[in-house]
């Protein structure tokens, strides 16, 4: 499980769905919630997750995306099984793993230091635990 520390910048609600913005060492995310908690507040510090199977990457990346989190990343590590690897990038300090299939891992050519962008849906993104109130 990715796990990154951000702070809330801006909270947009209407009823009962929000879009809540973090800031995390330069970088900016955002997570659709429906059931965000009350006491939820801008300037809270945060711990982030993400699952790694729901972070997509792409390579030479252009056009436009739906994905509101879009990372540009350096890949450090990889992990390549025979149905399934491991790639482990980082975005500033941030460490981030995603797992996709070997075939596509294979058919995109990624190595190691390979720049690769990090895709993420806003639904995608939960607030593990919140460290400061």
């Amino acid at each position: 499980m990715n796990k990154i520390v951000a702070t809330i910048s801006k909270i947009h609600n209407i009823e009962n769905l929000n879009i809540v913005e973090f800031e995390s060492d330069g970088m900016k995310l955002k997570m659709m919630s429906l059931d965000l908690k009350e006491n939820t507040k801008v300037g809270q510090s945060v711990f982030l997750t993400v699952k790694p199977t729901h972070i997509a990457v792409a390579k030479n990346l252009s056009g436009d995306l739906s994905y509101s989190n879009q990372i540009e990343s350096k890949v450090f590590k990889m992990d390549e099984g025979e149905l399934l690897s491991v790639i482990y990038a980082k975005a500033s300090e941030i460490e981030l793993q995603s797992i996709i299939t070997t075939d596509s891992a294979k058919r995109m050519n990624i190595k190691i230091g390979d720049t690769l962008t990090l895709l993420i849906k806003a639904s995608d993104v939960s607030i593990l635990e919140v460290i400061d109130d």
